[in-house]
């Protein structure tokens, strides 16, 4: 598949990505089947993951979302600019990041200072994708869909400069 100048294959299918939100939102349920979760959900990319996931919860929940920037084209930029902030009560409240992908933590660890200044009861991280060998971060995921090596990957909402959101697979470049 071609992205633009990059050229793509299939890295995880639409099947597999289902399977694997199903049975995290089936652990999540669980966890806190007893208690009230707002979900924090970073957009642009775990948009379709957020969606996906929500379906799936059956414990009582909401969920909010922030906006956060660390990348150009293929490359992290190394700083976090927040563009979008909560427009919701976070205090005592239990919160669930759902992430898109945690590669360096860099983003992840921003997001996780701004959301505990909010004096929230208890915080976990969810995301779909996680890079252990780029990890640099101090908060790791509790919830994992998928551990993968450090490669450039594009679609179910990530993107590649801004395109390839769409897809319902994920895909990784080329070499």
């Amino acid at each position: 598949m071609q992205i633009l100048d990059k050229s793509f294959e299939v890295f995880i299918t639409g099947d597999e990505i289902q399977k694997e939100v199903k049975s995290l939102g089936e652990t999540i349920s669980e966890d806190y089947a007893d208690k009230e979760v707002v979900f924090v959900a970073v957009l642009n990319g775990a948009f379709m993951f957020a969606a996906d996931l929500m379906k799936t919860i059956t414990c009582d929940s909401a969920i909010s979302f922030v906006k956060m920037s660390s990348y150009h084209g293929t490359q992290s930029k190394g700083s976090v600019d927040e563009l979008i902030g909560l427009n919701i009560d976070l205090k005592d409240k239990h919160v669930i990041i759902i992430e898109d992908i945690v590669d360096t933590g860099i983003t992840i660890d921003k997001i996780v200072s701004f959301i505990e200044s909010h004096g929230v009861a208890s915080m976990r991280i969810c995301t779909l994708l996680f890079k252990p060998s780029s990890f640099q971060g101090k908060n790791y995921p509790e919830y994992v869909g998928f551990s993968i090596p450090d490669a450039f990957v594009v679609g179910y909402g990530l993107d590649y400069d801004e395109k390839g959101r769409n897809l319902d697979a994920i895909y990784q470049i080329r070499n």
